[in-house]
């Protein structure tokens, strides 16, 4: 801006923006990849599988991939490219492809089924897919019911020796490999991104009716970055950081903090394909000197309990990030006390671009997810709109740069959760006492969060209530010792025959594996309000 007058009348989230990218200048998050690959060139970038991709391989390997979204699939800059993927290197590289051809990621979890793909397929308006192949029976069935046009499959391990594609009914299928070899030596078509293009469509949950695509702009993403970087720093840095990976990429928590964060940080990220496989796992930590990672109680967990973790070298473990779901304090102990390193509870949403508070080297206190992080405003409000004293309970708040631009096509969606000063309302019940740290009470949106993912009672009761013989139905989330929180169904059936493991094995037809509840329970009637409301709070008593 060039005079006070127009820098006034930024709103609040600009001027955050400004002032965290005032030291470096970013136009857009490209620009900083950019200057990543200048400044770190033949530094390793990713590690999956044994292979090793340097900042120019990345840069190279994006490159191709971006051209080949232009040139050969007709797609122009705006248009979506959805990428379901697990955690391997064909990631980053499609995203970042995606992001320099001036085009949008949607994030898709591999695990869902084709319904759930197909309502955030149609919903995106994706015009193209990189998927892993394994995945390809789902897709056959999905995309012929979207607006996609080009399939991209690979294979887990393409980039170390190429696989067939298998047998496909699919009319625009391209191998991942072949898709980099029709542009190689191409030079990417010239776009300008700004800090206020869409870079991603990060799909989250919601109480009623069916998921929601956060739209996070490039800006969304830096400040999200630059945030955590600023407000949970873990020291000089005298070396490059060393990531072990586990998080979904595809995750808002592991795509900021992985895919995007580090790469523009000069780190080396440790890819973790299946972190369910503990013993693989925990072979590739062994090969590394890592200096943090992120990950949620029950990886934290599984970790610790392999008979081998001891053997890991924690000798630059500077800390660790946990996040997705509450770190229960004999767990963070127990890993301090094995590692010499702190675990840091964070708290963060797709909405919020994964970051609003963290705890932090200069300020931890397990029990709580920490103070608010740097750069935004936070304050806990009443069912009225007031701010609530310090100590009393109240909806977290949150306004600033990190804050998305609204939900996709959602504009009756984006008014609820954001007013016109800026404000997002996480739904989340919060107290802050006097020293700032912040505990999480309470969620107004009864979502459970089974191993770190959103589960979201709405979703699974309708696919409860398809079954003919379902007449009335609640979910509540209940505690689990393994994953944190486990799904519970309440159901009124009209078949006395109907079991348990019949209802289970009918939602498991439509919903991904965390997602099916866990414990099923028959009742005569559900507890409702004198207006006939289910009471969710009755049940989890």
């Amino acid at each position: 801006m060039n005079n006070a007058t127009s820098a006034s009348q930024l709103s609040f989230a600009e001027q955050k923006l400004l002032e965290l990218n005032a030291e470096d200048g970013f136009t857009s998050l490209v620009d900083a990849f950019n200057r990543a690959v200048e400044q770190f060139s033949d530094r390793p970038a990713f590690t999956c599988l044994g292979q090793t991709l340097s900042f120019t391989e990345i840069e190279l390997l994006s490159r191709q991939f971006g051209c080949y979204l232009l040139d050969h699939c007709g797609l122009v800059p705006g248009d979506r490219v959805a990428v379901q993927l697990p955690n391997i290197s064909q990631f980053p590289i499609a995203i970042w492809g995606i992001l320099r051809a001036g085009l949008v990621v949607v994030n898709t979890n591999p695990m869902y089924t084709a319904r759930e793909q197909l309502h955030q397929f149609n919903d995106s308006g994706a015009k193209a897919l990189v998927v892993l192949s394994d995945l390809l029976p789902v897709t056959e069935q999905v995309v012929p019911q979207t607006g996609i046009e080009t399939v991209i499959a690979t294979n887990a391990i393409d980039l170390l020796q190429q696989q067939p594609l298998p047998e496909s009914s699919l009319s625009h299928l391209v191998s991942f490999v072949d898709a980099l070899a029709l542009s190689a030596d191409k030079p990417l078509p010239a776009h300008s991104a700004s800090m206020s293009d869409v870079a991603v469509l990060q799909y989250t949950g919601g109480t009623t009716g069916p998921s929601k695509g956060a739209i996070l702009s490039h800006g969304n993403v830096f400040s999200g970055l630059r945030m955590s970087k600023l407000s949970i720093g873990f020291g000089a840095e005298d070396e490059p950081d060393l990531l072990i990976a586990p998080m979904p990429l595809y995750h808002v928590f592991g795509f900021t903090m992985n895919a995007v964060g580090g790469f523009v940080a000069g780190s080396h990220s440790v890819l973790i394909p299946n972190p369910r496989d503990i013993d693989s796992m925990v072979a590739t930590m062994k090969q590394h000197q890592f200096t943090t990672m992120a990950g949620i109680t029950t990886l934290l967990q599984g970790l610790m309990r392999h008979s081998q973790f001891d053997e890991i070298d924690f000798s630059k473990l500077k800390g660790i990030i946990a996040g997705g779901a509450a770190l229960v304090k004999e767990v963070g102990d127990e890993w301090e006390a094995r590692t010499g390193a702190r675990a840091f509870e964070g708290y963060g949403l797709s909405e919020t671009t994964s970051v609003l508070a963290c705890n932090s080297p200069d300020k931890n206190r397990l029990g709580t997810v920490g103070a608010a992080m740097l750069y935004q405003e936070v304050k806990l409000i009443d069912d009225q709109g007031d701010s609530v004293a310090t100590g009393e309970r109240g909806e977290i708040c949150t306004r600033g740069a990190h804050v998305m631009q609204g939900y996709w096509n959602r504009p009756d969606a984006t008014a609820e959760a954001i007013d016109t000063h800026g404000w997002f309302r996480t739904g989340d019940i919060g107290v802050m006492d006097e020293d700032g740290m912040i505990s999480i009470v309470d969620r107004l949106k009864d979502m459970v969060i089974v191993s770190g993912f959103n589960v979201y009672p709405n979703e699974i009761e309708d696919v409860a209530y398809s079954h003919g013989d379902i007449i009335e139905c609640a979910v509540v989330g209940v505690p689990d010792e393994r994953t944190g929180e486990a799904v519970k169904l309440f159901a009124v059936s009209t078949n006395p025959d109907l079991s348990e493991q019949q209802l289970k094995d009918y939602c498991r037809e439509q919903l991904t594996a965390y997602k099916v509840p866990k414990h099923v329970a028959f009742m005569n009637e559900l507890p409702k309000s004198p207006v006939g409301k289910i009471l969710r709070r009755e049940l989890r008593d």
